[in-house]
């Protein structure tokens, strides 16, 4: 004689049997079906549809039950699931603290008057540099360029050879930028020569020199003309034969 295991046909739950029974029975849902077929569904329960129907024991007197204790594989490995999750379960119980203890309120990470004096003092210090350091320097360029803009008229005289008179042309604008005044754009309605253009350039350089009070030969100037891009530096004029296509943005009109 030797048990077997089967698998109940109506609820799934794991049965044993004797390998004589013909018949054996589900002690949960009280369904009594062939032992062959319980051992059949074990071995493929995924294929198997469990109907979950009721079934009433049988209590008349002489009548044959096919007990068998269900025996679950995984009882071991349940059992032993069982025992650490009680043991995790006990060790955040000791750990545990009361929420008092340990709980953290907004004053607990506010941080010091002091500190946040201090910070605010520190930042207003820092921006105060800043300014102390960049507004002489911003006045003192706005300055320099209202001074150039004022008699920017100098550097159109004296211009040789005096082939071109600037009074005739119809417009002469132009662009003072850079921290220094540096840098200049011109804009005439007319076209000039190579000697003239270098003409503006040492004049507008001269004109700097005599408002700042010392040269510097950082001085870069484009001259646009109908027909002709000059561009002046220290290095002499390069002359680039192509139609004008750059606006100047802003401007100012010499009158």
């Amino acid at each position: 004689m030797a048990t077997k295991q089967g698998m109940c046909k109506n609820c799934g739950s794991l049965v044993m049997f004797d390998d004589r029974d013909e018949l054996c029975e589900c002690v949960f849902c009280n369904c009594v079906f062939p032992a062959e077929e319980a051992a059949k569904i074990l071995e493929n329960p995924d294929g198997y549809e469990f109907k979950n129907e009721k079934f009433e024991k049988n209590t008349q007197a002489g009548a044959k039950h096919y007990y068998s204790n269900p025996v679950m594989p995984d009882v071991v490995e349940k059992a032993v699931q069982r025992e650490k999750t009680s043991k995790s379960q006990q060790a955040e119980a000791a750990l545990k603290l009361k929420p008092s203890e340990f709980e953290i309120s907004p004053n607990d990470v506010k941080a010091p008057t002091k500190l946040v004096i201090g910070m605010i003092a520190g930042i207003v210090l820092i921006i105060g540099i800043i300014v102390a350091i960049a507004l002489p320097l911003y006045m003192s360029r706005k300055a320099l360029r209202a001074d150039l803009s004022a008699d920017i008229n100098k550097i159109f005289e004296k211009t040789e050879p005096d082939t071109v008179s600037y009074d005739e042309f119809d417009y002469k604008q132009f662009n003072i930028y850079g921290l220094s005044c540096q840098y200049i754009k011109l804009g005439l309605s007319g076209d000039i020569t190579d000697e003239q253009a270098k003409a503006l350039y040492d004049n507008y350089s001269a004109l700097r020199a005599e408002k700042r009070g010392f040269a510097n030969d950082d001085v870069e100037m484009y001259i646009y003309t109908p027909d002709t891009i000059y561009f002046a530096s220290k290095d002499g004029v390069k002359k680039d034969a192509q139609p004008t296509v750059e606006i100047l943005e802003p401007t100012e009109t010499s009158k």
